[in-house]
């Protein structure tokens, strides 16, 4: 009764959902139930994970390599990519995870690459297609260098070029291929360094990408704000950057240099603010709750801001407090809070499972707080409220 009475408080967010989504055709709603089976079984292994870090790192290398259902195809894509190119190597080689993230057809088909063909190409030549720009973009910004590394313009369109002839379509069994007719002749110059015509170059300049002192820096330094706090430590920043660059990319290294480290762990570190996603899940999983209705918590996550596999741009999710921390994002928390609480009053004792998962960390406002509510109810809301749950 209480639940179903949740689901009717809300309607409004469903709401928001079929505006979000505009009209189904039954190809589309067919698309959009793969998308959704695929999120709960994403959810309810995070839930019932006995590796809970494990799935924090896959799933920040998931938004790194970021793909969105931007239209009906893609719709179907999102989670694949993170099950078929980022799990199977986000405890491997950064090069490796590089190259299943980007030759994955949800990235081909994301960022254009697919249609991108070589002016000088035989395709070209047909004036078929022209040269897309985006992955290459993308790849030198977001995946691997950063903004700031030093390249140009020039080395963007060199990039595009030696990345043409990569493709997905029925043509190719809806799989990752080379197809040569679409590949620029030449070599191309990227960085000051030469690549020869062919596939195998792409090879070759992923390795010279994630061996560039730039890559161990923007990896170090996004791991650390991810993790950790904001605006980290220089000193932790540089010992990750070490660590990933004499290991070759080893990214259970770069773990290790990350986690071992003391200052990972300093107490005057600001903590950092859960994501919408990561605040309903950290709930199911504290009171071990599976994934019943995943639209009803996907209407919740959307109302606190955040449309799953819906990234607003490929720079994926935001990762800094203040683009979550704002006295309406709060209320919303709050109200999700409440909401929560009230379906799920039964399901523990929130002042014994508080005490279990933050211990001596649980402050004596929160517990005294829990302690005093009027109801089972209450407490469950004010604990999922309270600043230790709000924060990673």
């Amino acid at each position: 009764m209480r639940k179903a009475a949740l689901v009717g408080k809300q309607s409004a967010t469903e709401k928001v959902i079929k505006d979000e989504l505009g009209p189904m055709t039954p190809f589309h709603k067919e698309l959009r139930q793969t998308n959704l089976q695929g999120l709960a079984r994403r959810w309810q292994h995070t839930i019932e994970s006995t590796t809970p870090v494990t799935e924090r790192w896959s799933q920040f290398w998931s938004n790194h390599f970021c793909v969105a259902a931007t239209d009906s195809t893609m719709s179907a894509l999102v989670w694949p990519h993170e099950y078929e190119a980022i799990r199977p190597h986000a405890l491997g080689s950064y090069k490796d995870l590089l190259r299943a993230a980007i030759l994955h057809p949800a990235m081909l088909l994301y960022l254009d690459n697919a249609q991108s063909t070589g002016p000088q190409s035989k395709a070209g030549a047909r004036r078929e297609k022209g040269l897309n720009e985006n992955l290459a973009r993308e790849l030198l910004e977001l995946h691997t260098l950063g903004v700031h590394a030093g390249y140009t313009q020039q080395d963007v369109k060199q990039t595009a070029m030696l990345l043409t002839g990569w493709t997905v379509s029925q043509k190719t069994g809806d799989k990752s291929a080379f197809v040569p007719a679409m590949h620029q002749p030449g070599t191309k110059v990227v960085l000051g360094k030469t690549y020869r015509e062919g596939p195998e170059a792409l090879d070759v300049f992923l390795t010279d990408l994630s061996r560039h002192t730039a890559c161990a820096r923007f990896m170090a330094s996004k791991l650390c704000r991810h993790f950790v706090t904001d605006d980290p430590s220089p000193v932790l920043i540089n010992a990750v950057a070490q660590r990933f660059t004499k290991s070759d990319g080893d990214l259970v290294e770069t773990a290790n240099a990350l986690f071992g480290h003391d200052l990972a762990w300093a107490p005057d570190n600001p903590p950092k603010f859960k994501r919408p996603e990561e605040l309903v899940i950290s709930a199911n999983r504290m009171l071990k709750l599976p994934v019943r209705s995943i639209e009803q918590h996907l209407g919740a996550v959307l109302a606190m801001g955040q449309s799953l596999g819906r990234a607003p741009s490929p720079q994926g999710w935001p990762d800094r407090t203040e683009e979550w921390l704002s006295p309406d994002a709060l209320l919303k928390r709050v109200q999700w809070a409440d909401l929560f609480g009230d379906a799920y009053r039964e399901s523990a004792d929130p002042r014994e499972v508080m005490r279990l998962a933050f211990a001596e960390d649980l402050s004596t406002s929160t517990a005294h707080a829990i302690e005093r509510a009027e109801s089972g109810a209450q407490a469950l809301a004010l604990a999922l409220a309270s600043p230790e749950f709000l924060r990673r």
